[in-house]
């Protein structure tokens, strides 16, 4: 149906009725929209116009376009969470409503670099162990964790009793998790990783690199943790000093 008749900019009411077809079900998560040759002349509308409508629904997350494939309803994150509070990767999955699991690749004694001895205010007086863990929603690889943590704050009897290593810092060594320092890093298609998630070539794939600290303000981990961008979605809470 032309939307002609409506006299605002016209590629804002493109973006409008995009985004009321896609509430309404008329392109689901994940389906492939018309051609732009074809959408154009359904919205009786010159291809530039729709150009720049898809540009913004783009930028705004609602759509993805793969070149040379075509143009796609964005799935929805199934997991969200504002970056400034706190959570564990499990707390995450759970309140996204599934069951949060684990599977372990390594946990091993790693080099000390000067880079993460610096994180750990240059003091790691037992070495440093690496643990590579694979955290999982309801069966389905969601998140690669890759972790670093003080020799000496890790439990003899090992990880495995454990989902949150948040939760096992405070239980084994009463340390417990005050705040953290995070860089979000956007990536691409990731050899390792994104294989070890299944995870779409065309999925990116979202670093959080996290330090945290306990409540005497030591740094007891650090974290690289890759998130699927078509499970996860993070929001910044920003105010107006």
């Amino acid at each position: 149906m032309s939307i002609k008749a409506d006299h605002r900019l016209l590629y804002i009411k493109v973006i409008e009725k995009l985004k009321k077809d896609i509430e309404e079900g008329i392109y689901k998560e994940g389906e492939k929209l018309p051609s732009e040759f074809e959408l154009s002349k359904q919205l009786g509308i010159s291809r530039a116009t729709l150009r720049e409508a898809l540009r913004i629904l783009e930028d705004e997350n609602v759509l993805i376009r793969k070149h040379g494939v075509g143009t796609f309803v964005r799935t929805r994150a199934l997991f969200s969470s504002g970056i400034e509070e706190l959570y564990s990767v499990t707390d995450m999955i759970e309140r996204g409503g599934k069951r949060a699991g684990t599977i372990f690749l390594t946990s091993q004694m790693t080099d000390v670099t000067e880079e993460l001895l610096s994180k750990f205010n240059d003091s790691l007086p037992e070495g440093l162990m690496m643990m590579e863990r694979v955290r999982t929603a309801d069966g389905e690889p969601v998140v690669f964790c890759k972790d670093h943590m003080p020799a000496h704050l890790f439990p003899a009897k090992g990880l495995h009793d454990y989902e949150s290593f948040l939760e096992m810092l405070e239980k084994e060594t009463g340390r417990r998790v005050m705040y953290a320092v995070t860089n979000i890093e956007p990536i691409g298609y990731h050899d390792r990783v994104s294989e070890i998630l299944e995870s779409d070539e065309r999925v990116p794939l979202l670093i959080l690199k996290q330090m945290h600290y306990d409540q005497f303000d030591e740094p007891v981990l650090y974290s690289c943790n890759y998130f699927r961008s078509d499970k996860f979605m993070f929001s910044v809470l920003r105010k107006r000093l």
